[in-house]
């Protein structure tokens, strides 16, 4: 999303993803206008310094390694932290658990709903179903593997 020199890293190594550094990634479907939008959000106002931010359907290795863990970003977005994988809502609820006094209105709205994790698991199954039908309605398959 911009030209900053990344401070983490993901390598996958004979088909295992390892995490280098103590930082956050953020996996995301960047077909998905909603998660997109969400995504350059947290790029450009979140104010997170060590966060990596990458597109899934960009970065297949990535997404087959993380499926065969049994995460797989079409139930969700998925966040690596240290040595923690959190997928979907637990995801989201943790990176807007990372945000603090963020320079965009709207992403201080959406940080401040989803730092709750009984809003996150009331309204994530909704976003999710957003999801899907917003890349059917453009064309996309809504799977990324």
């Amino acid at each position: 999303m911009d030209n900053r020199s990344p401070t983490f890293h993901l390598r996958l190594n004979h088909g295992k993803l390892i995490v280098m550094n103590t930082n956050l990634t953020f996996i995301y479907d960047g077909e998905c206008p909603f998660c997109n939008h969400f995504a350059e959000l947290l790029e450009l106002k979140s104010k997170i310094n060590k966060i990596s931010i990458l597109d899934g359907r960009k970065n297949p290795k990535i997404i087959k390694s993380l499926l065969e863990k049994g995460y797989d970003i079409d139930r969700g977005a998925i966040l690596l932290k240290d040595d923690d994988i959190f997928h979907g809502a637990e995801a989201i609820n943790k990176i807007c658990n990372q945000i603090n006094n963020p320079s965009g209105k709207l992403l201080k709205l959406l940080s401040n709903i989803f730092k709750s994790n009984k809003r996150t698991n009331l309204l994530f199954p909704f976003l999710v179903r957003a999801r899907r039908l917003a890349l059917i309605a453009k064309g996309v398959p809504t799977s990324l593997v």
